[in-house]
């Protein structure tokens, strides 16, 4: 394993990123779930340098935010499309080169724009980042976001010892698989989808509450909106989804875009229900564009967000997502016209 580093680093990081960077190959399919046969024609597939890691940083630095990403790659092919993807887009990226290659994805993505995933983490157990790689960067961080890989966790005693607030996308965890626990447990502002737990998403956020440190849990659910708690609350908040600004295309990349939403908001003092707004507003961006993490919201693109409560019409989204039991239903969509 050897160091290859590119650049001087940044005097301070906004947001420090560990891990989730890979490669996404999307497969457009005619439907999910796709039905069983030994083949199906398709439209062209494509490769994008994608996954959760690359797309917080991209997100973050898109909104202006001086961002950092710490990872593992390899010295492969797929590993030099996430350097180029990340070159020039102002996060400065500082990977480490793993001989167990860089991770991959295979993504089938219907023509609603829902996705399935085929994940390949390919890191082992025993990985671990070297102190001397991350403390000096961690040193400079406002705020930390780890990635769900298993290295990660390993950071947490120092994020802690330092005092930095931390946030963590447990995506669709379903309360009991035990690699997502210690990162529910142990981040400030924890987000996830409500797919994974279904109808007991709502017990799910109260126990990583009651359990842990989080100020905040924020679960998604797509065309559905968003569910925030805070220790304040009884219930779960609904957060409504927001019309896009074009058709909705692919849902690739849209939590990631929805964490980003969320995070400048909190870096700017805004209370957690407009960070949860602006998250909504950045997740929906991100569903108008083909591939992962291609249509990157800009701050021009949140401001009057709060003011702006316009909610998802259903003939503009992917899908409308039933809430589970307990919690609060969505609110009548107001249609609006197409693109707006």
């Amino acid at each position: 394993m050897t160091f290859q580093q590119d650049s001087e680093p940044y005097d301070a990081y906004d947001v420090l990123v560990f891990g989730g960077t890979g490669v996404d190959t999307v497969v457009p399919v005619g439907a999910l779930p796709v039905p069983l046969a030994d083949s199906h024609p398709v439209a062209p597939i494509r490769e994008w340098a994608g996954h959760t890691g690359t797309g917080v940083a991209l997100g973050c630095a898109a909104l202006g935010l001086a961002t950092g990403l710490l990872d593992f790659i390899g010295d492969d092919h797929p590993g030099g499309l996430v350097r180029e993807r990340l070159a020039g887009t102002g996060v400065d990226f500082r990977p480490l080169i793993s001989p167990h290659g860089t991770r991959r994805a295979v993504n089938l993505v219907s023509p609603d724009g829902r996705r399935m995933s085929f994940h390949d983490a390919r890191d082992p157990r025993e990985l671990r980042m070297p102190a001397e790689h991350y403390l000096p960067a961690l040193r400079r961080a406002r705020h930390v976001h780890l990635s769900i890989t298993h290295f990660a966790r390993f950071v947490y005693d120092d994020i802690e010892a330092l005092g930095l607030p931390v946030s963590t996308d447990l995506h669709d965890w379903d309360g009991l698989t035990e690699h997502h626990r210690e990162f529910a447990l142990r981040s400030d502002l924890v987000f996830l989808s409500t797919a994974g737990a279904g109808e007991r998403i709502g017990s799910v956020m109260r126990d990583i509450l009651r359990q842990g440190r989080a100020e905040a849990v924020i679960a998604t659910a797509g065309a559905g909106g968003a569910y925030l708690l805070t220790p304040d609350d009884r219930t779960p908040r609904l957060v409504p989804a927001v019309v896009p600004p074009g058709p909705v295309v692919d849902s690739n990349g849209a939590g990631d875009a929805f964490t980003c939403g969320f995070l400048y908001g909190r870096l700017a003092g805004r209370p957690l229900e407009e960070c949860a707004r602006l998250g909504a507003v950045a997740g929906a961006h991100a569903c108008t564009a083909p591939g992962t993490h291609t249509a990157l919201v800009g701050p021009d693109d949140l401001r009057g967000v709060v003011a702006d409560t316009r909610v998802v019409a259903p003939t503009l989204t992917a899908r409308v997502v039933e809430p589970p039991p307990g919690l609060p239903e969505p609110p009548e969509a107001q249609v609006s016209p197409a693109g707006a």
